[in-house]
């Protein structure tokens, strides 16, 4: 085994190891266990040598499991995790009825449709501090935004309608506000025992803030899913290296580094991997037995020294597609077993481009499902001008490098990043988006709608 990648994967597997693992979903039974062949076997017209995108999401997502394993963190350190149940309000959100502006609190019934109204001003009530004396008819509180309202009043003049203002009363003109008006009631943003946040929702800066307005400090989390990944292939080298004649640097690793890091994956970098039948078996079972899912870059496709297809297909229940896609035709996908231990598997190809759109649009809704994440589906996508005409033919689904931008007249468009090698890395850093043409499209003239997935929120 190789010390360099073992020692990291240990230290990894310690992280937490004896409080979290006992949680950990069970592995199913043989008679239970729900196979490839069998999520396939639903799927019809399957061709694993073209199978479109969207067949291809579907077996993932019926064939991934999510990871049963929770922890309770401070609201400060649970950005970003996913919530591993329900929370209850305990409390009535706002506590008391309470004015939503600066201004005079005064009874409704006091009204009139066609006149002015006079009122004396019998007192303050500020936020923390409520007014104590009663209000009566043709009375109003002077009342700052936040505090709680006289139990006699349910109306809010704001103090910049108002005229005539002074120490003893004020005047509120005919037809400015009516019964009710900026009276934020009980309960009215959350009621007591209701639904606050729901299992499985990715925790967010407005989640942490609610959950600190209702006197939350911790909440129970699914555990950070652990990803183990490694490039494939003796033409890589390591930053630091030398770069022999006919070799390049791995980039893929640190693509895939950044892109699990914002997904909030524990990952474990386990670095190159040569094509060498006895190091690639060691790696998978090193990582399988320390990981809840594998991500490998390269061994994927036909070449003859691709030992990474038959380790895959040796340790477990793996298939090897050649998807309806450009880039990212061929990929692997399944679980590998290791000494009564499993991993998920996703093989994506070995361009730089292709391990990102894969990892994009075929691995990422698939972690997030292991992660327990209820909100899994596709980004949004936008619908805008194609500026220039784009190639396309039908029978594949094709994701093009795209700046959006707005033109002079303020319309959205969209134009494509010059060239789209599956090898131009350069085009994915200069991109904004991602221009997805669909499967049976053919070409797009300028001028034409085009969907677009912003890079923002996905990346």
């Amino acid at each position: 085994m190789n010390l360099r990648y073992s020692h990291i994967l240990r230290d990894a597997a310690l992280n937490d190891l004896d409080e979290l693992m006992p949680n950990d979903t069970p592995a199913e039974s043989a008679t239970n266990r729900t196979t490839l062949s069998n999520v396939i076997s639903c799927l019809s017209d399957y061709d694993p040598d073209a199978l479109p995108v969207p067949d291809a999401q579907t077996i993932i997502r019926q064939f991934i499991q999510p990871i049963n394993a929770v922890e309770k963190v401070a609201i400060r350190s649970a950005l970003d995790r996913v919530l591993a149940a329900d929370i209850i309000s305990p409390i009535n959100v706002p506590s008391h009825d309470n004015s939503a502006m600066d201004g005079y609190a005064f009874r409704g019934s006091d009204l009139h449709k066609e006149q002015d109204l006079q009122l004396k001003i019998v007192g303050t009530a500020y936020a923390g501090r409520a007014y104590e004396g009663s209000v009566g008819s043709g009375e109003c509180v002077r009342i700052m935004t936040g505090a709680v309202m006289p139990a006699e009043c349910d109306t809010v003049i704001p103090q910049e309608f108002t005229r005539d203002e002074s120490e003893q009363g004020v005047s509120i003109p005919a037809g400015v506000v009516r019964t009710g008006d900026n009276r934020r009631l009980k309960g009215e943003d959350l009621a007591i025992g209701t639904p606050a946040l729901q299992k499985g929702r990715i925790l967010r800066p407005a989640d942490l803030g609610l959950l600190a307005s209702l006197g939350i400090g911790e909440v129970p989390v699914q555990r950070r899913l652990r990803v183990a990944f490694f490039s494939t292939g003796d033409e890589l080298r390591s930053i630091g290296e030398t770069l022999d004649e006919g070799c390049v640097y791995d980039s893929n690793r640190y693509t895939l580094h950044g892109m699990l890091t914002r997904l909030g994956c524990d990952i474990v970098d386990m670095g190159v991997i040569k094509d060498d039948p006895a190091a690639l078996e060691a790696a998978f079972r090193t990582a399988c037995e320390n990981a809840d899912a594998i991500i490998t870059s390269g061994g994927v496709s036909v070449g003859a020294a691709d030992y990474t297809k038959q380790m895959m297909a040796e340790l477990g229940d793996v298939t090897f597609w050649k998807i309806g896609m450009r880039p990212g035709r061929p990929m692997a996908f399944g679980k590998i077993q290791s000494h009564g231990k499993e991993a998920y598997l996703f093989g994506l190809p070995g361009n730089p481009v292709a391990v990102m759109v894969t990892f994009y649009f075929l691995a990422r809704q698939a972690l997030l499902h292991m992660m327990g994440a209820s909100a899994v589906e596709a980004p949004p996508m936008l619908r805008v001008v194609s500026k220039a005409a784009i190639r396309k033919r039908p029978g594949r689904t094709e994701y093009q490098r795209g700046i959006l931008s707005l033109n002079s007249d303020g319309v959205q468009e969209v134009r494509i990043t010059g060239s789209q090698g599956s090898g131009v890395l350069r085009s994915m850093s200069e991109a904004n988006c991602m221009v997805v043409l669909e499967h049976d499209r053919a070409e797009v003239k300028a001028g034409d709608l085009v969907n677009v997935i912003l890079f923002e929120g996905l990346i």
